[in-house]
């Protein structure tokens, strides 16, 4: 059995968590998400924390016990307080901009890139060399941002390009003559 399933997860005041056969519900202040369950992991909600485990042991239900808590737990973070990916644009002339559910990108290229959010999650760009996105779900927002770093990825030699902002870029040396 996965360790970290061994501990209930607590629900936050203003989370509430609804198991209906085979799905959980998690609602909170910031939205709600929704998660199907496997058969052979039993999800129980008792005063306000939901407790895992494993109803036939298998290689299968060791696997995904561990995974269905991490999920539920991400989801009630994300209802709660949400998530955030801030991406740095380091290059000259590099900047983005946000209209709308529309992030517009110059990275160098001969047009700019305009990339559509998707619903659920929202950017900003305070300054334009730092964009942030921001939204419930954990899975969309590090996909997004995975997107949009995927259009300018930091070369080795400079270290231009899209990147997180917790990322460092090991530089390379510049060949000799």
């Amino acid at each position: 059995m996965s360790r970290i399933a061994k501990y209930p997860i607590d629900l936050p005041s203003k989370v509430e968590a609804k198991i209906e056969g085979n799905e959980i519900t998690i609602n909170g202040p910031l939205g709600s998400l929704k998660q199907f369950l496997v058969d052979d992991v039993k999800v129980e909600l008792i005063d306000n924390k939901i407790f895992f485990s494993i109803v036939n042991i298998s290689d299968k239900s060791k696997a995904m016990i561990g995974t269905l808590r991490a999920l539920i737990s991400n989801m009630v973070v994300g209802v709660s307080k949400g998530f955030e990916r801030k991406l740095m644009l380091v290059g000259v002339g590099f900047r983005a901009s946000v209209q709308g559910t529309i992030v517009k990108l110059q990275l160098g290229f001969s047009h700019d890139i305009f990339h559509q959010l998707p619903s659920g999650i929202v950017a900003e760009s305070s300054i334009p060399t730092e964009l942030i996105i921001k939204g419930i779900d954990k899975q969309s927002v590090g996909q997004v941002a995975a997107k949009i770093r995927s259009y300018r990825t930091p070369e080795p030699y400079k270290g231009k390009g899209v990147r997180y902002a917790d990322e460092k870029v090991v530089l390379k040396e510049a060949k000799k003559k």
